[in-house]
């Protein structure tokens, strides 16, 4: 059933959660672990993927995972604070890392070795043709890579900046090859309300929120707005069958702990999604008071699915159509999408409170009908136990050349590279 105004306020009297912002009722609070958008049924109890217990022990401690059914979760690489994956067209996968090193990983990815090793935060990575480029906090970077050779360690001097980014907040920078071969970087704005905007009026330093692509016409290299208004899109990946572009995105902390939502939103050419001006209210896109100031924009997009608040999405990946039996066939063309959880808790929302009631982490399944998301499930569940201690934290989400689901985690007991796949 959809989450209409005056359900969304019953579901906050339940759970006794008002709305930090005047006249504004969230569809996501505590109580109600999903919200329903128009044309778009995401509620857990409508969930089809059925699931088993598995347990996964580490450090001396064991954690009872909730996993798909007939499917099990095995480390499979350990790595130093391993972010965002990327697979390159002759199977390897790449990760980038919050420790200055980018790994990488052959078939059966049981090694990590580090391939390079850059200036500052190297978050993102991909490759296109014989180039490496690295998405870090300050800037893209680009390297001399030759995919169909065994290549040496790259050092700092092999990477020229190609083009700057404003630094300060969140240092995340995600780089990705289009289905155009163009080049798509996105970048959150600094805060929560940060007068911060991708168009015209806005300095350099500001100049952030929203995905960009590379446009490389005669040398004359420059950014290009794609979609602009998000808060922070960690992750985006596009539909295999409709060729749109989805990404992840962070609610603000601001309003509490169970408010606002985290959003699952498609990006079109030039869309605006509202932050910090506007927050989804459940039903559409409403003013928010935390920022002065008329909005560059009045048209913002709602999302097409949404999280629960401080669930922290990251990385996003789309099940390949293949004929392959490591995933389930009727995942194919749905999304994967990374929670990496709150460090934020109760009762302000702030870090200082009970470990306990930290959102956890987990692996969330957007569900997908004639090229529309329908619904949102739980894919893999149980990696913080009652105390808040915390198996993993997943971030990059890719598929190897085995058909295999992979996902990097930077916390937790463990830190590298997870792979769920049949029995």
């Amino acid at each position: 059933r959809l989450m209409t105004a005056p359900a969304a306020r019953r579901c906050a009297a339940r759970s006794g959660v008002r709305s930090a912002m005047p006249g504004v009722v969230l569809g996501v609070v505590l109580a109600c672990s999903f919200a329903a958008l128009p044309g778009a049924n995401l509620a857990r109890a409508q969930a089809n993927v059925v699931h088993e217990e598995q347990t996964f022990s580490a450090d001396g401690s064991s954690w009872a995972l909730s996993v798909p059914a007939g499917y099990r979760l095995e480390l499979v690489a350990e790595m130093e604070r391993p972010r965002m994956l990327t697979r390159a067209a002759d199977g390897v996968l790449l990760a980038g890392s919050a420790s200055q090193y980018v790994y990488r990983l052959e078939p059966p990815y049981d090694e990590a070795r580090v391939l390079a090793e850059v200036s500052g935060f190297a978050h993102g990575v991909a490759l296109r043709g014989d180039d490496l480029w690295v998405a870090a906090s300050n800037g893209l970077y680009r390297a001399p890579y030759n995919p169909g050779a065994r290549p040496g360690r790259l050092s700092r001097g092999d990477f020229r900046k190609v083009m700057p980014l404003p630094t300060g907040g969140h240092p995340s920078r995600t780089i990705a090859v289009g289905p155009d071969a163009r080049l798509y970087l996105s970048l959150g704005i600094s805060g929560n309300c940060s007068d911060e905007y991708l168009g015209p009026g806005y300095d350099f330093d500001d100049y952030r929120g929203g995905v960009l692509v590379l446009v490389e016409d005669a040398g004359a290299t420059r950014w290009q707005v794609y979609a602009s208004g998000l808060r922070n899109p960690v992750g985006f990946d596009w539909h295999p069958d409709t060729g749109a572009l989805y990404a992840s995105n962070h609610g603000p902390d601001h309003h509490g702990y169970d408010l606002p939502p985290e959003y699952f939103s498609r990006l079109d050419a030039g869309s605006f999604h509202g932050m910090p001006w506007f927050q989804f209210d459940g039903r559409a896109m409403a003013p928010d008071d935390c920022i002065a100031g008329k909005p560059p924009r009045t048209d913002a997009v709602p999302p097409v699915a949404t999280f629960p608040a401080r669930n922290g999405p990251m990385g996003v990946a789309f099940v390949p159509r293949t004929d392959g039996a490591a995933i389930e066939a009727a995942w194919a063309g749905d999304a994967v999408v990374a929670l990496h959880g709150s460090w934020a808790t109760r009762p302000h929302g702030g870090w200082v409170g009970s470990r306990a009631s930290r959102r956890p982490p987990w692996l969330a399944l957007v569900r997908f009908e004639d090229g529309e998301a329908v619904r949102v499930e739980a894919l893999i569940e149980g990696f913080q136990n009652a105390s808040g201690e915390r198996l993993a934290r997943p971030v990059g989400i890719a598929f190897g050349t085995d058909g295999a689901l992979y996902f990097s985690s930077d916390g937790g007991a463990i830190e590298g590279l997870f792979r769920l796949t049949r029995k």
